[in-house]
């Protein structure tokens, strides 16, 4: 097992990410005046929350500037090998123990006053919730990416999107056409083209999120394919390595080559076409000292409430219906995968977490153990 590497200074690498997000950003809208004004108040917002999380960590309490908060387990769509469907089966057909609107919105005020500048908005397919939808764009010190099928993007929604500018909606894309209605139905790919069409034509500044298989790999880090989103006016791309939940998956997953692969090209992409942001997730977990979940960078809120690691790890022994989110942060399960060095450990690559499910699980276990609760 790796020792931390005492002289890296997480606060400082992900507060130098946020800064970056948002001045490349802020470029990607000097044409805009509106995004451009909105982008200008968010920075000095995201400013804010920054020291605040700077005066918690100077006391002692970490506080991470992301959140992902899945706020339902429904959607229209059956993505093959969907990781989101899989963990939240058991779930979907239980609405009623769901997180309220204003449940989540105690999140968001929470999360606000702790200095947490950005929280993905998550699914299922997050569009289905309106409700909470219009509560996140009434906090406008907050970035809310919604990473949305794009299928419910309808003239209501543009118009919120136009009001809430702290609202950007991420389209989930898998390639071209063909390789995008593979996985996610007929017809898909032609919706979303219009509905980035329609984002552009109003000045809306959105990103896209690709799901990187082996099998489309090439062609979603192509200047060709990428192009054709940055001419459309996405202004971010967020590559998800797929995370194989069934054994029938596995070889979707891209392997040390593949990743080295996308390394590269990503490296390339920053480099040579820096009209738009690239992130990758998980991405090369090293260059930032380990994997950030489990609030060393982010966390997890399920559309239950449990508070989990991350969304490829579903594991929770704590809910936000019962506790506050900086309760939550100093969880016990949390506790043990930080202090314990799990997230910094050397693996074969890809999720942490998830290649270490097994004793995830036995952590989990002793602690509901311990204190006689069943896991969230």
């Amino acid at each position: 097992m790796n020792k931390p590497n005492e002289s890296f200074d997480l606060q400082a690498y992900l507060t130098a990410g946020v800064e970056r997000l948002i001045a490349d950003a802020l470029k990607a809208t000097l044409k805009n005046p509106k995004e451009s004004a909105f982008m200008g108040r968010f920075a000095l917002a995201a400013g804010a929350a920054s020291k605040k999380r700077k005066a918690s960590s100077d006391s002692g309490k970490h506080i991470p500037a992301f959140l992902i908060a899945s706020i339902t387990s429904r959607c229209n769509l059956n993505c093959a090998g969907c990781y989101s469907r899989c963990n939240m089966e058991d779930t979907d057909d239980e609405p009623e123990l769901q997180l309220s609107g204003k449940e989540w919105q105690k999140v968001f005020d929470e999360a606000e006053e702790m200095g947490i500048s950005f929280i993905l908005l998550a699914g299922g397919e997050p569009l289905l919730r309106r409700d909470v939808i219009e509560a996140a764009g009434k906090r406008p010190s907050i970035l809310f990416p919604v990473f949305t099928n794009g299928t419910f993007v309808d003239e209501r929604c543009l118009d919120l999107f136009d009001r809430c500018r702290n609202l950007v909606p991420i389209l989930s894309i898998e390639g071209e056409k063909e390789t995008t209605d593979l996985r996610r139905g007929a017809g898909v790919y032609d919706k979303l083209i219009g509905t980035m069409d329609e984002l552009q034509g109003r000045g809306l500044a959105f990103g896209a999120s690709v799901t990187v298989t082996t099998q489309n790999l090439k062609e979603v880090a192509s200047d060709e394919f990428l192009k054709k989103l940055s001419d459309r006016g996405c202004k971010a791309v967020v590559f998800v390595e797929f995370v194989p939940v069934t054994e029938d998956s596995e070889s979707l997953a891209p392997g040390e080559a593949e990743r080295e692969y996308l390394k590269g090209e990503i490296s390339r992409l920053r480099r040579d076409h820096p009209e738009m942001v690239y992130i990758s997730f998980p991405g090369d977990e090293k260059s930032s000292g380990g994997c950030v979940a489990a609030g060393r960078g982010f966390f997890h809120i399920n559309p239950n409430g449990g508070a989990e690691p991350c969304p490829f790890s579903p594991y929770s022994d704590i809910n936000v219906r019962e506790k506050t989110l900086g309760e939550v942060l100093d969880s016990r399960l949390f506790r043990v995968l930080r202090e314990g060095a799990y997230l910094l450990e050397d693996h074969p690559g890809g999720c942490t977490l998830f290649a270490r499910k097994d004793e995830v699980e036995a952590i989990l276990a002793n602690t509901v153990k311990e204190s006689g609760k069943d896991p969230e």
